[in-house]
């Protein structure tokens, strides 16, 4: 019979641990860790544009704290072509950048807009300035150390429906003086590959 009893135990703590982490993430306790991956160009004003965008970016939110860090590799190159030496200036290159202690805020307000059925008011952002910048690993001509550009961030889903995925979408849009390279008013469109279930639970408290 004890022996029963030591077994039921075991099987019960798996389950108890799981919930406590569950009220925890509710609760805005633990972090919440993002990743994703870039596809986009830019708009044909931009020198020598359009551009590709490829790349890949995590994220972190604290909701304790209502604070988030965001780190983005991303490459430019010519848009669906080789090197062409009709257009120089479009040479390939890589980009670093890393927003660390920005102020989340719990809505969509003023991000830009995702067709249906992506719920456009669901979701969070942040915007500040960046804290790294850089252009084939050195600080961005267009914005040399320490860099002054402002990034805003959007992380919007779907929630309500069956089999919805609650934050899908993320989109990036930077301020002067990194607008003047990447385009002004440009929004750089990516994914979030690994959606969060209970990521609602949290939101929900601070909407």
């Amino acid at each position: 019979m004890n022996g029963r009893k030591s077994i039921s135990a075991v099987r019960v703590l798996p389950l108890v641990a799981l919930v406590f982490a569950t009220v925890a993430l509710a609760q805005g306790n633990s972090p919440v860790h993002f990743n994703g991956s870039i596809h986009d160009y830019t708009s044909s004003s931009v020198a020598s544009g359009p551009w590709e965008l490829h790349g890949a970016w995590v994220l972190d939110v604290l909701p304790a704290i209502d604070k988030a860090d965001i780190s983005l590799d991303m490459t430019m190159s010519n848009f669906g072509t080789p090197p062409n030496p009709a257009t120089p200036g479009q040479t390939p290159h890589v980009h670093h950048v890393v927003l660390k202690g920005a102020t989340v805020q719990w809505n969509m307000d003023g991000c830009p807009a995702y067709p249906a059925p992506t719920n456009n008011n669901f979701g969070f952002q942040f915007t500040g300035q960046v804290n790294l910048l850089t252009g084939n690993g050195q600080p961005a001509p267009f914005d040399p150390a320490p860099p002054q550009s402002m990034l805003t961030v959007c992380v919007t889903g779907v929630t309500g429906e069956a089999g919805a995925v609650t934050f899908s979408n993320i989109t990036l849009v930077f301020g002067t003086p990194a607008s003047k390279h990447f385009g002004v008013g440009t929004v750089i469109h990516g994914v979030v590959t690994n959606p969060q279930p209970l990521a609602a639970g949290w939101m929900g408290d601070r909407r």
